[in-house]
């Protein structure tokens, strides 16, 4: 399950990376290079690709959303099992090491 909304969500990615990237700028952007200046009326239409591109945005990037909070409600079960801070994880591990045995010294040199 994690593994295809992980493959679902780069695919998304990606194509989300392509379609903004295509779509017209100020100076004209990538789709100038695929035929989308200013004669683009073939296969879009007579108004060119801005509102079909602007759909596939959209949906792409509520699929992206969706996908992304599923993702983060799948991984919030994984782990540990505990919610104990990094913090609290190294302060037990440096009291349980075989160092927090040995006497304390001061700055003098002298053991307490």
């Amino acid at each position: 399950m994690y593994a295809l909304l992980i493959g679902l969500f780069v695919i998304v990615s990606a194509l989300l990376l392509f379609i903004i990237l295509i779509q017209s700028s100020k100076g004209g952007g990538l789709s100038a290079a695929f035929g989308g200046g200013s004669a683009m009326g073939g296969v879009f239409g007579g108004k060119g690709s801005a509102p079909l591109l602007t759909r596939v945005t959209t949906i792409l990037a509520v699929i992206y959303v969706v996908l992304a909070l599923l993702l983060g409600k799948v991984t919030q079960g994984s782990g540990s099992g505990t919610r104990e801070s990094l913090v609290q994880r190294e302060r037990e591990r440096m009291m349980n090491s075989p160092a927090a045995t040995l006497p304390k010294v001061d700055e003098l040199g002298e053991t307490q």
